[in-house]
């Protein structure tokens, strides 16, 4: 556990890069979802998020300047230059990081240094951000980097917000499919155990809770699966492979009030879906480079 939490981090963002923002913004409608406005970063990348009522939130991430995303990975930028990487390793789409909610970067950063888990310099930036009523403000952000030698394709960070806007985010954080917000992440590996001690880091949670297919570990929102190609398939219906011995990242479990309201509404944009365990699953498809599966809220 570091010193400045007395509980372990909340789940912040999920990073999902995308070969075009529109494309996600398009699908991520079908899907029921209610999406904000693209908003520019300064080192060439574009984002348009989805809000939801727990304060988690996905991050459609899409490359607005390839010259200016290089170049700022080459000066050293983690965040462009992960994002160049998984881009190369695994295709143009999927869930490439998971970012953390943190009261102080500066001291995640220290622990990843000592724990020799540091993926390279923190980063602080600011950008304008439109508020609800047309207003302009800046928002600003320190990111500290976790990486892990071996599993190159996951990126964790820390995220501290400088001078956190008071928006009213109400509208954003409605969604046609009923999504309140982000149950669990499911990352593959066939060996679990061995990447615990590293989501256990960035997560700032010790506590490791043995599972039938791996481990799992808990933010104070949300929970962390690391499970085997045989979990993945057990859960969400879909193969991991063995042959990766990286750390993947493969689902997202969302929250629903009522699961018969996110099924007509699929069903209405025919989007293809299965049923499984009371959750329903939609595979991965151009602008959703994830498996998404929702499920009611007990």
């Amino acid at each position: 556990m570091d010193e400045h939490s007395a509980k372990p981090h909340p789940l912040d963002h999920v990073v999902l890069p995308v070969v075009h923002i529109d494309l996600a913004r398009e699908r991520l409608g079908k899907l029921g979802f209610t999406v904000a406005a693209a908003a520019r970063h300064p080192f060439g990348t574009e984002n348009a998020c989805v809000f939801f009522a727990d304060k988690t939130y996905l991050e459609p991430l899409g490359i607005a300047s390839v010259e200016e995303s290089e170049a700022s990975a080459r000066q050293g930028n983690v965040f462009t230059a992960r994002n160049q990487a998984f881009r190369f390793r695994c295709g143009e789409e999927g869930l490439s990081g998971l970012a953390f909610g943190s009261k102080d970067a500066g001291i995640d950063h220290q622990n990843f240094v000592g724990n020799g888990s540091s993926a390279g310099e923190m980063l602080q930036f600011t950008r304008p951000m439109t508020m609800p009523d047309g207003s302009e403000a800046i928002a600003g952000f320190k990111l500290a980097f976790a990486g892990d030698l071996c599993a190159p394709d996951l990126l964790l960070f820390t995220v501290e917000r400088v001078n956190p806007l008071p928006a009213d985010r109400a509208a954003l954080e409605t969604h046609a499919n009923g999504v309140t917000g982000i149950v669990e992440i499911a990352l593959c590996t066939p060996e679990p155990a061995a990447f615990a001690a590293f989501v256990s880091l960035a997560v700032a949670q010790s506590a490791v809770e043995k599972t039938g297919f791996g481990v799992s570990i808990a933010a104070s929102n949300a929970k962390i699966s690391l499970m085997t190609p045989e979990g993945l398939e057990a859960y969400f219906d879909i193969a991991g492979s063995s042959a990766d011995r990286g750390l993947r990242g493969r689902a997202i479990l969302f929250a629903v009030a009522d699961l018969a309201v996110t099924e007509a509404h699929l069903a209405a944009n025919g989007v293809t879906y299965t049923r499984k365990n009371n959750r329903i699953l939609v595979k991965p498809a151009p602008g959703q480079g994830t498996l998404f599966a929702f499920e009611e809220t007990r």
